[in-house]
């Protein structure tokens, strides 16, 4: 294979995959909405998608299983075969085994069967659910087709695409109903309002025929109408509707933008009103020799009534409107077309980190300068560097909601394994998140979910009678908070036992024995390594792994869990997760010679402090700001510095989830964009430390986990009161 088309085939893998998300979330909704005919066309193309892009790439396997499952759908898309719970099962098959064989070169025999017993399935449940023989016959028939041979999909691409395309066509329709229309039983009003179902439409009411109210008959039709319309059917739709008009009425319609053009001209006045009959060439040629504007001339001179001129300035204004829209809409699609590797933008945005780090030693050389121009340059190229840094991490944002087909996929398969009837409720898909935290964040939900489908939610009939809906309820949502995303998984069901768990830790000797624990430090034990309360091993859990990964995994990300469980009602788990791991906003602040970096998402203010008032207190940590003690951590003592101390320290006062709590530090620097540096293997365990960073002198800044640091000097305190081991 040659270089190029081994660059088509990554791009057409690439392609393939987002093709299949789609494929994946469009066949859950059509779940729910089984008549869904926009979602029934999503499946459609993108089966027609990998079908001709596979046989224009050489994936000859891969295109004749698409035609195969796209033939299914098509008859679904004509009416003929109804979406089952059944089929839907079928296509996710399907699907799954696409993604299985587009790496490759030759199906393997447990492929070949799978792909064998896949089509068998298709086809026996076409044949049985097709309205008529005919169409399963035709199904039959669609089947037997050479569709393996690439040139002849090939060949047949160009054409089915235009088939299945939908242009914008616009009619111009002008309907003069006879008087006695109304005596005959049709209502021309419902006529207009059938056909302005169909797309875009203009109207304009010619009234001039309305006589005098004298001779005014009630059963009498006096007004026509000039009717443009925008729409994607055809035009024997249009004429369909007015196909019981009787034989006095006039009905004309003419295409006059066949979908083609995208600019905004369109004819002069007097065009329009020629080829409508409203006006005669030499009147029109007569007209233009005179200057004042054309339409009001026309009227003046008595050759067309205000109407007949409003209608063709109508026409005008439409037509340049769905050619402007049209355009914009093309436009859109060229710009969303630009398709860039991810590695490529992990590298950008690896390079704006290290312009960050090369700003901030310009503006510490300029500032020891002390010469203005030069700290001019170097505050213009630091507004330009904190640019390109918000652009650079919007091009790694991507909506959460890209995630929610393969949990609701996970919620339907072990769901139906299990025997249970439960549905995934989602919220705020649109809520964005960087790349790579959405990665990481795909396991631990995965396991949180399981765990809330086997443990959480009861079987049905159990459900009834603790008079519960039989269907239960996982809620999946996201939301921002500041520059953190808070992930909420709730589920209805029968909650955490909270006397189980905790016996469960004492027999395992993680728990304390010398004291009551709260509801909410029991709940934290479900994600201490190896426990479980499963009384039996399955192939779902029972194992005690998982949510000891789910906590290993969000610790990763800087991220908190916390858990509420009410027995009987359910549990919610709620992660807060960083919006990004690459660059964050810091604050700098200096311990000795001891530089850190706390998150500056969670800094509320920075107080100063008398050493001696620290030193009088007692062993007592607080700190009073407004009529408000603040309990504070020294970080002197946290990282065991014995530089001399300052006379006068500083407070800086953080808010955790409504929680004040204040870190005494030496000296405050101040703000720092600070680009995050992997501490390696050797310090990954180390506590309360959750990466660093290069300053502009080139020495190193430990950025702090604050929340390690406050539940381990929480952790102190019990075991020196002597209330944990």
């Amino acid at each position: 294979m040659s270089d190029e088309m081994e660059e088509f085939g990554e791009i057409f893998k690439e392609e393939t995959y987002e093709l299949l998300v789609e494929l994946e979330n469009s066949l859950m909704d059509l779940e729910g909405e089984p008549e869904n005919k926009d979602l029934i066309g999503s499946i459609f193309r993108a089966l027609h998608t990998i079908k001709g892009s596979g046989a224009m790439f050489g994936f000859e396997t891969v295109s004749a299983f698409a035609h195969e499952v796209e033939n299914v759908f098509d008859l679904v898309r004509e009416g003929t075969l109804k979406v089952t719970k059944e089929l839907i099962g079928y296509t996710l098959q399907a699907k799954d085994f696409i993604r299985d064989i587009v790496e490759s070169t030759e199906l393997t025999a447990d492929q070949e069967s799978t792909k064998n017993n896949i089509l068998s399935d298709l086809k026996n449940y076409s044949e049985s659910n097709t309205g008529s023989q005919e169409s399963a016959e035709d199904t039959q028939e669609d089947h037997e087709k050479p569709v393996a041979e690439p040139e002849k999909i090939k060949e047949d691409i160009v054409n089915e695409d235009v088939k299945n395309e939908e242009i914008d066509t616009t009619f111009r329709i002008r309907f003069k109903p006879s008087e006695k229309i109304l005596q005959g039983g049709t209502d021309p009003a419902e006529l207009i309002s059938e056909l302005r179902g169909l797309g875009k439409s203009s109207i304009v009411s010619h009234v001039n025929g309305i006589p005098n109210l004298d001779t005014l008959q009630a059963d009498h039709c006096y007004i026509y109408w000039d009717i443009l319309l925008t729409t994607e059917h055809n035009i024997d739709t249009i004429k369909d509707i007015f196909i019981f008009l009787d034989e006095d009425s006039d009905f004309q319609i003419d295409i006059i933008d066949d979908g083609e053009a995208d600019d905004g001209d369109y004819k002069k006045l007097g065009h329009i009103l020629v080829e409508k009959g409203d006006l005669s060439i030499d009147e029109m040629q007569n007209m233009v020799s005179k200057q004042p504007r054309f339409g009001e001339l026309l009227v003046e001179q008595g050759l067309a009534e205000p109407e007949k001129i409003d209608s063709a300035l109508l026409e005008q204004k439409h037509i340049r409107e769905v050619r402007k829209e049209r355009k914009e809409k093309t436009d859109k699609t060229v710009a969303a077309s630009l398709r860039v590797s991810s590695v490529k933008v992990d590298k950008l945005v690896d390079l704006v980190g290290e312009l960050v780090t090369a700003q901030a030693r310009l503006a510490q050389i300029s500032n020891g300068i002390d010469d203005t121009e030069l700290i001019g340059l170097s505050e213009d190229i630091e507004r330009l560097i904190w640019e390109l840094r918000d652009n650079t991490m919007e091009m790694r944002m991507l909506p959460f909601g890209s995630t929610f087909g393969r949990f609701k996929r996970l919620v339907r398969d072990l769901s139906g394994n299990l025997n249970k009837e439960i549905e995934l409720v989602t919220v705020g898909g649109e809520t964005e998140l960087d790349k790579t935290v959405i990665e990481k964040l795909g396991d631990p939900l995965t396991h949180i979910i399981r765990n809330c489908i086997d443990h959480g939610i009861e079987e049905p009939d159990e459900r009834v009678k603790k008079g519960k809906n039989r269907l239960g309820t996982i809620h999946l949502s996201a939301y921002h908070s500041g520059a953190n995303v808070i992930i909420q998984i709730k589920d209805d069901g029968a909650g955490l036992n909270i006397e189980k768990i905790e016996k469960k830790a004492i027999s395992k000797g993680i728990a304390p024995t010398d004291r009551k624990m709260s509801d909410k430090e029991i709940s934290s034990l479900i994600f201490e390594p190896g426990f479980s309360t499963a009384q039996e091993v399955t192939d779902v859990s029972g194992r005690g792994v998982g949510m000891d990964v789910v906590k290993k995994n969000i610790d990763l990300l800087r991220g908190l869990i916390d858990v509420d469980s009410k027995q009987g009602e359910g549990t919610t788990i709620k992660l807060k997760i960083p919006l990004t791991l690459a660059i964050i906003d810091g604050l700098l602040i200096a311990i000795g010679k001891e530089r850190f970096v706390l998150p500056l998402s969670t800094v509320e203010e920075c107080i100063e402090i008398k050493h001696n008032e620290i030193a009088n207190a007692n062993g007592r940590h607080f700190v009073k700001r407004r009529g408000e003690l603040i309990p504070y951590i020294n970080l002197r003592d946290i990282f065991n510095l014995v530089d001399d101390i300052p006379e006068l320290e500083q407070v800086v006062i953080t808010n955790i989830d409504g929680e004040r709590i204040g870190f005494v530090v030496d000296t405050v620097i101040g703000g720092h964009q600070t680009v995050i540096k992997s501490l390696g293997s050797i310090y990954k365990n180390i506590e309360g430390i959750s990466g660093a960073t290069i300053l502009g002198d080139g020495s190193i800044a430990l950025i702090l986990d604050i929340l390690k640091i406050i539940i381990n000097a929480e952790l102190d305190k019990l075991k020196e009161a002597g209330k944990v081991g």
